[in-house]
């Protein structure tokens, strides 16, 4: 799997949303210890907010995922 196939066809798509599609892509639930994965999962949504530069994009924006 690869997080382009959690993307919607419309709508927006928030960090918390993508970082748990990066996720679940690696089938990895960060749920089941939570401790361990929580920096990665903060990282993640840091990135996402500084490149996308907003906590949430339009669907769109992603667009360059599926090219």
């Amino acid at each position: 799997m690869h997080v382009t196939d959690f993307l919607p066809a419309n709508g927006s798509v928030t960090a918390d949303q993508f970082v748990g599609w990066l996720f679940a892509a690696d089938g990895v639930d960060p749920n089941d210890d939570l401790p361990k994965w929580q920096p990665h999962i903060d990282a993640l949504r840091g990135s996402f907010i500084r490149h996308m530069g907003s906590p949430s994009v339009d669907v769109e924006r992603l667009g360059w995922l599926n090219s």
